[in-house]
Order: structure tokens, then C-alpha cells, then sequence
């Protein structure tokens, strides 16, 4: 019992600890008079991924491989079957052409290339620099477009105006010391809990700690659906699956190459392609993820966690 509660515990950790390292590093960059836009693209963004990050990290330096690669595909699975499936089930997403023009678009391509650069087996450290450039390019080309306001990035900066220097500094410490004792007990619990059962890490990786590492995201994208702010639902979404594969893999690649087993190559890579795939003519057909849509979505995820168990 003592490695389900650590493990619940770790969780509990890594995302109050991302939400803490927003809040200080948000506090910083007001004070130097950094504009919403720009602490949105960067500092909130980061912070929605920084526990995938350092879970996958964390992970890859303690030689499980398994639970870095399985940590992304499942939480862009998920992302996309889960979350906006869910969403969907509360209100309807309406989808604009640029969330299929640019946003899927990109999605797509990035997808396809993190399986392209995996199929060899392993991501070296040139390829998870070519993902860090992408994701750099990606953030430069967002902050240059970018002419729509996001109410809780507003919202955001509002809480942490009235923080003092020395607060946001021991909040953007303390977020940093979170998310490394949080995923420190998450990826070690998680392997207890694997061998204990005899599942592989694999498998631990693209379900509970994907799912996990993906509650932002669904917090998010409802709160976003049930306050008719669609544009955010969606774009959280498909903007989180991006970032998993350009930012996550390409820092943890760059620290330490990753091996992929072929079991992810023969089965989870094609269930992340194929449901983003999916993802497409639902979006087409009458230009919304609703009851309908949202139903596919969640019959396509646990129609692959059935074949996965």
C-alpha cells in the first residue's frame, strides 16, 4: 500500500509544484515588465508540461526508457481521446479553420516525425536537438501571429501582480524542488508497482502516468468548454500534443538518448497516429467535437487500453 500512496502522493506533488513554478516564474516576468502574450507562450505553456517533462527525465536517467517514451505517447492519446473526448460530453468545441489549417496540421506532422525518428529503435541527442530547434521555431512563430487574448493567462497574471521579488523567487524554487521530489517518487513508485503486478513499464507509462501527467490538460480544456471559451479547449489540447513531442522528448534526448522498444513502434506509435488520424473528418464533418464526436473519441481510448491490457 506504501507505493500506491507514495505514488498518489508523487502526483499530488508534481502538480502543485508545476502550479507554483507558474505562479513564481510569472511573478518574475512581470516584474520585468514581460508582456501577457509573451509569458503565455512561455512561461504558462512550459509550466503545463513541466511534470511530463521531468517525469520523462527523471525516468530516462534512471534507465526506464519505457516510462520517458510511454509517458508522451500515452498523454497525447489521452489528450486527444480522453480529454477532448470528455470535453465534448460537457459542450461543444467549435472548431475554427486555423485550429485545422495550423494547430492539426502540426499536430500531425510532429506526430509523425517523433515516430520516424523512433523507428530505429532510439532517439539520439542530434534528433532531440532537432526537436528543440522545432519547438523553438513553433513558440517564435506563435508569439509573432499571435493577435488572440487568453482570458486565463490574464487571469493569471492578475493573481501574481501583487507578488514581491522575494515571494516569486521562493515560489519559482519551490515549484522547481516540487516537480523533482514529486517525479523522483512517481517514476520510482510506478516501477514498484509495475514489477509488483508484472505489467511492464511500458504499460505503467501510457496509462497511469500519462493519465496523470494529463490532468492539467483536462482541468483546463473543461473549465475552458463550460466558460464557451472552445478556442482554448481545443488549442490546449493540440498545442499540449506538440509540446510533449518537441519540448519533452527533445530535452530528454538531449540529456541522455532514449531507447524505444519495439513494442511501442508496432502498437502505441500507430494507436497515437491513428487517432489523431480519427481526430480529422470528426472535426470536418459539422466543424464541432460534441456528444457525438466526444463519444467516438472515448470509445476510440479505451478501445486501445482494452488491447493494451
Amino acid at each position: 500500500m506504501t507505493a500506491y500512496f507514495l505514488l498518489l502522493l508523487g502526483f499530488i506533488i508534481l502538480l502543485a509544484g508545476g502550479k507554483i513554478l507558474v505562479d513564481g516564474a510569472s511573478g518574475i516576468a512581470v516584474k520585468l515588465g514581460m508582456s501577457a502574450g509573451l509569458i503565455g507562450l512561455t512561461i504558462v505553456a512550459f509550466g503545463t508540461s513541466a511534470p511530463e517533462l521531468l517525469v520523462s527525465v527523471n525516468a530516462a536517467l534512471k534507465g526506464n526508457s519505457d516510462i520517458s517514451i510511454g509517458n508522451v505517447i500515452g498523454s497525447n492519446i489521452a489528450n486527444i481521446g480522453l480529454v477532448l473526448g470528455i470535453t465534448g460530453l460537457f459542450y461543444r468545441v467549435l472548431i475554427r479553420r486555423i485550429h485545422i489549417r495550423f494547430d492539426y496540421t502540426v499536430t500531425l506532422l510532429v506526430s509523425i516525425l517523433f515516430y520516424g525518428l523512433s523507428y530505429n529503435g532510439i532517439i539520439e541527442t542530434w534528433e532531440g536537438i532537432l526537436l528543440l530547434i522545432l519547438f523553438i521555431v513553433f513558440n517564435f512563430y506563435l508569439f509573432k501571429t499571435s493577435t488572440v487574448e487568453n482570458p486565463e493567462v490574464d487571469e493569471e497574471i492578475e493573481q501574481v501582480k501583487s507578488f514581491s521579488w522575494m515571494k516569486s523567487i521562493i515560489y519559482f524554487i519551490g515549484g522547481i524542488v516540487g516537480l523533482y521530489f514529486g517525479s523522483e517518487l512517481l517514476v520510482e513508485n510506478a516501477v514498484l508497482i509495475s514489477r509488483e503486478f508484472g505489467v511492464s513499464e511500458r504499460v505503467i507509462g501510457v496509462t497511469i502516468i500519462a493519465i496523470g501527467t494529463s490532468l492539467p490538460e483536462l482541468i483546463t480544456s473543461i473549465i475552458a468548454a463550460l466558460s464557451k471559451r472552445t478556442d482554448l479547449a481545443l488549442g490546449n489540447i493540440l498545442g499540449s500534443n506538440i509540446m510533449n513531442i518537441l519540448s519533452i522528448i527533445g530535452i530528454t534526448a538531449i540529456i541522455k538518448p532514449i531507447e524505444v522498444s519495439q513494442e511501442f513502434i508496432n502498437s502505441d506509435f500507430l494507436w497515437m497516429l491513428g487517432i489523431t488520424i480519427l481526430l480529422f473528418p470528426l472535426m470536418r464533418t459539422k466543424m464541432q467535437i460534441s456528444k457525438v464526436e466526444g463519444s467516438f473519441l472515448l470509445l476510440a481510448y479505451f478501445t486501445y487500453i482494452f488491447f493494451l491490457l
